[in-house]
């Protein structure tokens, strides 16, 4: 059976649902085909989408283009546009089988784009795995109800909607069966899940529930969270459920008080430090992520000097640095703006924080023994998430090594005796 090709942009979200679009494409006969999956995160993300259809389209001549995703729904004219382009496909309908089912038998518009902000359900899409070998994705949730000034991704993905913890449960417990060690849960704003739900449960117990409903579920992970929505029982959870590993990845984008407040967060600076204290404070062995935002609008060199010492105050060890660009359609794109001179030097500056950052973090592993699961022959995860070089130990398997040394980005161990 042909399978299409598939071009992906953007979260990790989007790669669990190209994955869905792939199996329900190949179902219906549209093995002939290039599927792009968008992002509209940045201007510059809209225009990689661009040009990765125009060299689709050289690669493909006689192959039918599909193009979805966030960039498709907000602004689907600019697709439609393209002449390389034969379909484009809103959000709301790309994972849908009747939609490629109606786009193999010829019997499907040019451009369907629906109203995302009417969507109201996200239903839950049994892969047979995602990821690696090892490592599987869940999506539990999908929309955004929050308006940060800087991010269009509301208006491309919908309002925040939930998978119900029976069909999360399920969707993992097979994954087990088939022999993957770990599952990351994942969605747009993860924490928000089962606000929409009968009797508005939390994260913290969906964690609980698939926790205590797949016992033979060796790890579970979270995506990235939004730390000031991290409900009680998920504190407890990470306090006291050894499979629920000790990494976070927050959405912190700035730490100045006045870009967090002109970003419209929904935390301050002293928030996220008493929040990684706590969290450390009950998991010890915690690590933690965080995205960040250089040369936001109105930012100085003060307030940006606030954010290069966010990393040691919240003693963050893994950095996503993005170089502020202005979206068009927010409230950020409107405000007086930052020299792209001084955005390019600060997001420089801060990934050398996050190069010096993660160093140190791998330097206090050395000498620890520590479980990896190989995600492939030869490299695996911590529970940290710190990446793991082992020689002469295959993909999928739970090993104790021993941390011998690390090279700046990976640990390098031996199995322990």
């Amino acid at each position: 059976m042909t399978v299409p090709k598939v071009i992906t942009l953007g979260c990790r979200l989007n790669s669990y649902e190209s994955e869905v679009m792939v199996r329900e494409a190949t179902n219906a006969g549209l093995g002939a085909s290039v599927i792009v999956n968008t992002c509209a995160v940045t201007a510059e993300a809209v225009r990689q989408a661009r040009q990765a259809i125009r060299r689709a389209r050289r690669e493909n001549p006689d192959a039918r283009i599909i193009v979805t995703g966030c960039a498709a729904q907000i602004e689907p004219e600019t697709f439609a546009a393209m002449p390389e382009v034969d379909h484009v496909v809103g959000n709301g309908d790309k994972t849908r089988a009747e939609t490629w089912a109606g786009l193999a038998s010829g019997d499907f518009e040019r451009i369907v784009v629906n109203d995302i902000m009417s969507v109201r359900e996200t239903a839950g899409h049994l892969l047979d795995g995602f990821g690696t070998r090892a490592r599987a994705y869940v999506q539990v949730q999908n929309g955004c109800d929050h308006r940060c000034t800087f991010c269009i991704i509301p208006f491309g993905r919908g309002p925040s909607r939930s998978v119900p913890a029976g069909s999360v449960v399920a969707d993992i417990r097979r994954l087990v069966e088939r022999g993957y060690g770990e599952v990351v849960l994942t969605g747009v704003d993860i924490t928000s899940w089962g606000g929409d739900l009968p009797g508005e449960p939390s994260l913290g117990r969906l964690v609980r529930q698939i926790l205590r409903h797949v016992p033979e579920l060796k790890r579970l992970r979270l995506s990235s969270i939004d730390q000031v929505e991290a409900d009680a029982d998920l504190m407890a959870a990470l306090a006291e459920e050894e499979r629920l590993m000790p990494h976070l990845h927050l959405s912190l984008q700035a730490g100045d008080d006045m870009i967090l407040k002109r970003m419209r967060r929904r935390h301050l600076r002293d928030d996220a430090i008493r929040f990684c204290r706590e969290a450390r404070r009950l998991r010890p062995d915690i690590a933690f992520g965080a995205d960040l935002i250089a040369g936001f609008p109105t930012e100085s060199d003060a307030m940006f000097e606030r954010t290069l010492d966010i990393v040691d105050d919240c003693g963050l060890a893994y950095l996503h640095v993005f170089p502020y660009s202005p979206r068009k359609g927010t409230p950020a794109a409107r405000m007086p703006q930052v020299p792209h001179a001084a955005i390019k030097e600060r997001a420089g500056r801060l990934r050398e924080k996050g190069t010096a950052a993660l160093a140190r973090h791998l330097t206090h592993q050395v000498g620890r023994v520590v479980d990896v699961l190989m995600e492939r022959d030869g490299s695996g995860r911590a529970p940290d998430f710190s990446e793991v070089s082992v020689e002469a130990i295959a993909a999928g398997e739970m090993a104790r090594v021993e941390v011998a040394a690390h090279d700046g980005r990976r640990l390098i161990a031996r199995r322990a005796a």
